[in-house]
């Protein structure tokens, strides 16, 4: 496995308690249950440490693209970690680098991508990031 895909290369994390629900026929957690996972240690920063307010900010945040390689199963019940760091912060959008730990190892079981492109609630129209996200964006970047 790449060595961008341990634990010590991601800077935010999210523990992610596995739900009955996850678990598909094949008796492991579904393919797009990821997808929440990385959604969730995401937004969690963003309102956590970018003092994003889900129900009132002017600017909020949209998923316009997502990847995941998925490496090793999980199921229910178990505990995860989901991991959380920035690989390219422009203007207007972030592009995070995401991944699940299992905790039994520092590799990934599933890692992934998206961009999440800010935009005016109202309008839906592309914005500037605003300065807390960005500085608490910042601080996830390689350099940060």
């Amino acid at each position: 496995m790449p060595a961008e895909h341990t634990a010590d290369k991601y800077k935010y994390f999210v523990p992610i308690t596995t739900r009955w629900m996850d678990n598909d026929v094949y008796g492991h957690v579904n393919n797009v249950t990821y997808y929440s996972y990385f959604d969730t240690v995401a937004n969690h920063y963003l309102i956590a440490e970018g003092g994003l307010d889900i129900h009132t900010s002017d600017v909020i945040a949209l998923v316009v693209e997502s990847h995941c390689s998925y490496r090793a199963p999980v199921a229910y019940p178990q505990t995860l970690q989901a991991g959380l760091r920035v690989d390219r912060l422009s203007q207007r959008s972030v592009t995070y680098g995401t991944a699940i730990f299992d905790g039994v190892d520092d590799e990934a079981v599933a890692h992934g991508s998206f961009v999440h492109v800010f935009v005016d609630r109202d309008t839906r129209k592309a914005v500037a990031i605003p300065d807390p996200i960005r500085e608490a964006l910042a601080a996830l970047t390689p350099d940060g």
